[in-house]
């Protein structure tokens, strides 16, 4: 059901808070930007956002450039990655879940005085750098970050996906793991993800005011975000350059550890790479580029097997991550459980 207790079902045009799958949809728009010679992979951060320019933990100033944004070697985290007395939690740091009406200028001040996790570029982190990388698309762009990903990404491939919902009755309702039967989502609403906890406002994406999260932000339907992953894997359509794709679709974290269950990973730009999967457990090629979402939802592209995959739910997290996805891609290949 896209709402449970209005017994309204699911329909093929039904919206979908995206969560993290808003990722790759900007990172996309940061490279159209790289191609049309606007942005530097290299370019220091603080060529765009002068004023973002968080320290080490000893104090030392460091540098994080568009790459680091990129891959997740910024040195910077999430709220709910850390301890509850963490920096993040005492500058009250939003993940791009919750806060509604937070403007992206103060969430950007509040990161900046939280010390760097590590020096850029010497270890992979998931963390907020693609809300950070969404504030350096807006001053590279020219207009606001929705304006620029419309203009360069999905209004070329015809995308219905945005930050905004233009129509509230297609959305759908959210629900949060709760044993058996999921729990229709509160606001705020908290709900565990192992040893974490992620703080979700689901009336954030109705609220205008709230800035729109390059790392979480947006809302869509499952065949235009396959439009997306399509215009990807073959070529770049009308957005990106084949040797454009062919850079964000690699590894580009070298052996830096990324944390993916399924076998060995790596992270291109936007998205995990599998550089070798566990013949035990994934049934998916190397080459494999994925992700997900934290309200739902993932997402695989296996290009050797020209075999693209979306799957949408609005149950935190039981369509994100577990049986449920696994069963899918095992169903998808045609393979057993192990």
């Amino acid at each position: 059901f896209a709402d449970r207790e209005a017994g309204r079902p699911m329909r093929e045009d039904t919206v979908f808070r995206l969560a993290s799958m808003t990722k790759p949809i900007v990172s996309a728009a940061a490279l159209a930007l790289v191609d049309a010679g606007a942005l530097g992979l290299d370019d220091p951060v603080t060529k765009w956002l002068p004023s973002f320019s968080p320290r080490l933990a000893d104090g030392r100033a460091a540098t994080i450039t568009v790459r680091h944004l990129l891959t997740h070697t910024a040195g910077l985290n999430y709220t709910f990655m850390e301890p509850p007395d963490g920096p993040y939690h005492r500058e009250r740091v939003s993940d791009g879940l919750d806060q509604p009406g937070l403007s992206l200028e103060e969430n950007l001040a509040r990161i900046a005085k939280a010390p760097l996790l590590f020096e850029p570029g010497k270890a992979w982190h998931y963390s907020l750098a693609t809300d950070v990388l969404g504030g350096v698309v807006a001053k590279a762009g020219g207009a606001p970050l929705p304006d620029v990903v419309r203009r360069l990404v999905t209004g070329p491939i015809g995308m219905d996906v945005a930050f905004t919902v233009a129509d509230p009755g297609r959305l759908a309702v959210p629900y949060g793991d709760a044993g058996a039967r999921p729990a229709r989502m509160a606001d705020p609403q908290v709900v565990p993800f192992g040893p974490a906890k992620i703080t979700y406002s689901p009336s954030r994406i109705l609220d205008p005011r709230s800035y729109p999260s390059g790392g979480a932000g947006m809302v869509g339907t499952a065949d235009d975000y396959l439009k997306f992953l399509e215009a990807v894997r073959t070529g770049g359509g009308k957005i990106l350059r084949p040797a454009t794709v062919q850079a964000m679709t690699s590894n580009q974290t070298g052996e830096l550890e990324v944390q993916q269950p399924g076998g060995k990973w790596g992270f291109g730009f936007g998205f995990a790479v599998l550089k070798a999967p566990d013949p035990g457990t994934m049934p998916s090629a190397a080459g494999t580029w994925q992700w997900g979402g934290a309200y739902g939802s993932n997402f695989w592209v296996d290009p050797s097997a020209k075999l693209t995959v979306v799957v949408l739910t609005n149950t935190a997290f039981a369509g994100m991550t577990g049986e449920f996805p696994d069963a899918v891609r095992r169903a998808v290949y045609g393979t057993a459980q192990p």
